[in-house]
This record gives C-alpha cells, sequence and structure tokens, in this order.
C-alpha cells in the first residue's frame, strides 16, 4: 500500500568526524557527485560532437562489467575478510532492488528474510491490491449501464465470486513472489531465511523463533525491514470484523455496510474495491478535509467523481477513538470524538471497520542498540544518501536504511530506488537520490498520480525564495483517446517557474494517470526545462497527448534551450 510523505524524521546533520571516501563519518563534496535531479546542461557540459567515440568505449567498458559481474553470479567473491560485501535485511522491494543492483555491480551479496519474500508491497499491498482494483474497475464499467449503452453494447446483469476474485489476489501475489525469488536465485544472491538484526559493527544475525541463530559479517548492511499498519490507541482489531488492509485483501467478507477510517491511498483505494462490490462506504477523516495529502484542487475534482456519485458518505474533523467488533450478534461500534472539542459526536453501529490510518516502521528487535541508535517515532533517522544515523548525530559506518523504514518517502519504488542509490555508493560512485522525482499513484477509477510538490507547497517555497510560480492545466474531455473511450473526467496540472521553465509538480485525476504522470517524473528527474520538453511529440490520439497540451499551455519567459543530441537521419 501506499502513504506519502516527504518530510525527513530526523533534521540532525552529522558532525565530521573523519575523512575520505563514500563511507566516511563526514559529510563530503565529492567531485563527481551524481544527483538524480541533475541538471541536463551540468550532465552534459562540455561533451562535444568529437567526444562520441571516448563515450562509445565508455559505454562498450560499462556493458562489459556488467556481464562479467553476471557471469560471476553472486560478485567475485572480493568480500576480504568479511563474509559478504553486502548484506540486506529485509526481502521486500527494496531489499530485492539493491540485491540484484550488487550483484550487477559485482558484490558478494545476501539478503535475510524471516517472513516471505516480497515483503509487504507483494504479499499484503500494492500487487494483491491492485488485482481487487483491476475486478472492481470491470464490475463497475459492467454496472454502468449508461456506460455501455454509449458504446451501443447490452450487458446481462454483472455478478462476481467473491471466492474467485480472493484468488485472483492470491494467485498474483504468489506469481510475483515467485519472480522475485527466481530472479535473485538466479543471479545467486544468497537468501538467509530467519529473523535478521544488527549485533554490532558489519556483523548481523538471522535464525528463526527458537532456533540457532547464525551472526554474518558484511562490509556494509542495509536495513529494509520495512513497515506494518498503524492501528491507533482504542482500536480492537479481530482481523473478522475489525480489519487492516492485510486482512481486507483476503476478500474474506463483502460486508454491506463498512466504515474506513482514513481517506488516504489505502482508504480510497478500498473504498473503491467495496462499492464496486456493493458494499456501502462511510469514511471517517480526523482532518477538516478528504484526502489531504492530495493537491486541494486535485481532490475537491476527485470527491465530485469518486466518492459523491457512490455509496459514499463522510465525517470529517473527528477521531475514531474507540472501535469494538462485533460480538454475540451485536455489530461493529464507534466513537466519533470531535477533532477539536475532544468531546463524542456521534457512535455508529455498521457491519465492519477498515483501519487505514497509515503505516508505522517495522524497526524494533532489529539491535539498533548495539550500533548506538535511536529511532524517532519509530524511523531510523538517516542522511540525504540514506547512511544511518545514531544518538550522537553522527553517522554508522557501513550502515545503511532505506524504505518505510526510514519514514523518507513510504512508496514501495522509492525504497527501491533509495537501495539502488545506496549500492551506487558503496561501489565507490556517491548518488543522492531526488525524492521530488518520485511519483506517487492512487489507483482509483478513475486514477490519481502526482510528483514533485502540491500548489499549497510550491507557493510556500515561492514566497520563501523569492520567485513566481505559474499553473497550467489541460482536461480529459479534450482528449480525442479518451472521448474514445466515454472516459472524459479529468485533468492535469502543472505547477511551474515561468521565470526558467523549472517544473515544480504535476498532478493529473484522470483515466491512466498512474501511467501518464511519468513523463513529468523523468522531466524532475533529468532537470528538462518546458521549453525543452514541449517540443516533444507524441503519438495521436493517445491519452499521452494529455500531458503534452499541459507542456505546450505553459508560458515560459525564457527560451533558452538546453543541449540536445544531434538530429539522427533513418
Amino acid at each position: 500500500m501506499q502513504s506519502l510523505t516527504l518530510s525527513s524524521p530526523s533534521p540532525i546533520t552529522p558532525r565530521s568526524t573523519s575523512t575520505g571516501g563514500p563511507h566516511s563519518t563526514s559529510l563530503i563534496t565529492p567531485t563527481h557527485l551524481r544527483f538524480c535531479g541533475l541538471r541536463r546542461e551540468a550532465l552534459f557540459n562540455g561533451c562535444k560532437a568529437s567526444n562520441s567515440i571516448r563515450f562509445t568505449e565508455l559505454k562498450k567498458k560499462r556493458t562489459n562489467k556488467v556481464c562479467l559481474a553476471a557471469l560471476n553470479r553472486n560478485g567475485s567473491g572480493k568480500s576480504g575478510s568479511y563474509d559478504y560485501d553486502l548484506v540486506i535485511i529485509g526481502a521486500g522491494v527494496g531489499g530485492h532492488g539493491a540485491a540484484l543492483h550488487a550483484v550487477e555491480k559485482g558484490l558478494k551479496t545476501a539478503i535475510i528474510e524471516g517472513d516471505v519474500i516480497g515483503g509487504t508491497c507483494v504479499n499484503r499491498g500494492c500487487v494483491p491490491s491492485k488485482a481487487l482494483l483491476a475486478v472492481s474497475g470491470r464490475m463497475r464499467e459492467l454496472q454502468n449501464e449508461h456506460h455501455m449503452k454509449s458504446f451501443g453494447l447490452q450487458v446481462a446483469a454483472a455478478a462476481y465470486d467473491r471466492q474467485g476474485v480472493a484468488a485472483h489476489a492470491e494467485g498474483l501475489a504468489t506469481k510475483i513472489r515467485n519472480n522475485l525469488t527466481n530472479s535473485m536465485k538466479a543471479l545467486g544472491v544468497d537468501i538467509l531465511t530467519g529473523f535478521g538484526a544488527v549485533v554490532g559493527p558489519q556483523k548481523v544475525k538471522y535464525g528463526t523463533s527458537g532456533g540457532p541463530e547464525t551472526v554474518i559479517t558484511a562490509k556494509d548492511i542495509i536495513i529494509a525491514t520495512g513497515s506494518v499498519p498503524f492501528v491507533p490507541k482504542g482500536v480492537e482489531v479481530d482481523g473478522k470484523t475489525v480489519i487492516t488492509s492485510d486482512h481486507a485483501l483476503k476478500l474474506e467478507t463483502v460486508p454491506e455496510w463498512i466504515v474506513i477510517v482514513g481517506s488516504g491511498y489505502i482508504g480510497l483505494e478500498f473504498s473503491d474495491v467495496y462499492t464496486a462490490l456493493g458494499s456501502e462506504v462511510t469514511f471517517v477523516e480526523a482532518l477538516d478535509q478528504l484526502m489531504p495529502g492530495f493537491d486541494p484542487e486535485i481532490g475537491k475534482l476527485a470527491q465530485r467523481v469518486l466518492i459523491n456519485p457512490r455509496k459514499i458518505d463522510f465525517h470529517t474533523g473527528v477521531f475514531a477513538t474507540k472501535i469494538t467488533p462485533a460480538k454475540d450478534g451485536k455489530p461493529v461500534t464507534i466513537e466519533l470524538t470531535d477533532a477539536k472539542t475532544k468531546e463524542l459526536k456521534d457512535t455508529l453501529e455498521v457491519d465492519a471497520a477498515l483501519i487505514a490510518t497509515g503505516r508505522a516502521p517495522f524497526t524494533e528487535g532489529i539491535g539498533l542498540e548495539s550500533v548506538n541508535v535511536q529511532t524517532q517515532r519509530g524511523f531510523i533517522p538517516v542522511d540525504e544518501r540514506m547512511r544511518v544515523i545514531d544518538s550522537k548525530g553522527e553517522l554508522v559506518p557501513h550502515l545503511y536504511c532505506i524504505g518505510d523504514a526510514n519514514g523518507k518517502m513510504m512508496l514501495a519504488h522509492a525504497a527501491s530506488a533509495q537501495g539502488i542509490s545506496v549500492v551506487e555508493q558503496v561501489s565507490g560512485k556517491d548518488h543522492v537520490l531526488n525524492h521530488l522525482s518520485i511519483p506517487a499513484a492512487c489507483f482509483t477509477h478513475p486514477e490519481i498520480s502526482m510528483v514533485g510538490l502540491t500548489e499549497p507547497q510550491a507557493r510556500e517555497k515561492a514566497e520563501k525564495e523569492g520567485f513566481e510560480i505559474s499553473i497550467a492545466k489541460t482536461s480529459f474531455k479534450a482528449n480525442t483517446k479518451a472521448l474514445a473511450e466515454n472516459e472524459g473526467d479529468g485533468i492535469a496540472k502543472m505547477i511551474y517557474r515561468p521565470d526558467n521553465g523549472e517544473i515544480l509538480g504535476v498532478h493529473i485525476f484522470g483515466m491512466h494517470a498512474a501511467d501518464l504522470i511519468h513523463e513529468a517524473s523523468n522531466a524532475i528527474a533529468l532537470g528538462t526545462r518546458i521549453q525543452d520538453i514541449k517540443y516533444a511529440v507524441h503519438a495521436h490520439p493517445t491519452l499521452s497527448e494529455v500531458i503534452d497540451e499541459l507542456f505546450k499551455s505553459a508560458k515560459v519567459t525564457s527560451h533558452v534551450p538546453s543541449a540536445a543530441p544531434e538530429p539522427v537521419a533513418v
């Protein structure tokens, strides 16, 4: 599942205590610093056409190095006095991405997993939820008689087999989990079964509960232990009538009336599933508006399309302070307390309640005390290079933390990107990930996606740094492909700087928004300005033209282009 935050759990600035190398405990300014969001003109500064032969040779050398690493399978075995070059605690999407990249870099690598390969995303999150959402999307379309008639189609009453739907989700998770396992085995990554924990500098232990433990050494260690559903105080979860997303994905029941506590990514996606399958939904949101993490304009439009026309009502500005499961013929009871006055406001009696209040880092019992690390609200403090910071504000040598456990951005693909960034560092090439270039998506029908800053965030930044911002918008109603699909609901919105064409944020609500966002994401990552990308050519008729028109509609006062490659005749 997804939850999004760009704030680091630790504002601590590491102390400078030593010098040299990417593993030094000092803050360094490397000559070859590589930012994911580095400006393209900086990347290609001074690279002329006469350098093409040199670039070709460099590419050959890099390719040969990758091939050799693959031939050597799990690295070159040059771990010296250590058992491994790299040990990763946690085999979720983040740990998997780091392991594969490490082997590609020639590192002898092991990954420890005490549960199942794939972690939350594959087994209890992103993957099975998308299987359920695929079903809800088809059900919603088949049930929309007006929509089907607009195509000239006649469809009999749509129905579903709950067990079949649940089996589809479980089967997809199993398939992806096997794919991840096989990919690591094929490259020779050592998969160590058991609960992993740090026991000292460059030392890790693992073992099963009540069984023997094994201690191994590694030149570098990555903590990638992920997260678990967060359950507020006063909520009693029984796994049947009061559930978390872990239970909901099994789809053991489809209740007639379900309360969803929290209207973020998790809550919205499950509201889409449950209403498509026939449930009535009530949202309980502690803040004064639904979908508080989204750009406000996108959130308002999404509410008009995803909530108002459906069997959904909501209570905002209230806490679910006490939830009691159904028992002895009595329904689930939920006490709602005013978020401001703390007074009891209402009591609901429903068939079920889903707790979708976000996720908490899984960092207890993993040996952090052995390296003098204290968590902050459960999160492991790290710097911009994912290096772990101890209680004195100093970097712990050779120890990194990625993914949900560090709280920088709780998304599976962010964890993978962080893992790859760490592997670049331990391989000798410093790398800093630009989190503002990482997209996020909510897979409702239609979808919501975003990258970069919301409009309020951008305005705050502009006021602080002294520049102007502008807004560009396009509508799916003007897109031929969307109209052909009778899916005209949706907009794309871009926040940018009119003085230099820098893209600050892009937000999309509409058909396939989750796929469309990546053009904007890559532009931010590469530092591409609007005045350059507006000349890119998009196939017609495609949904990508929504983004094309968005870039073309922006008004930029500076028209100095970035360096562009020579055109190639074909």
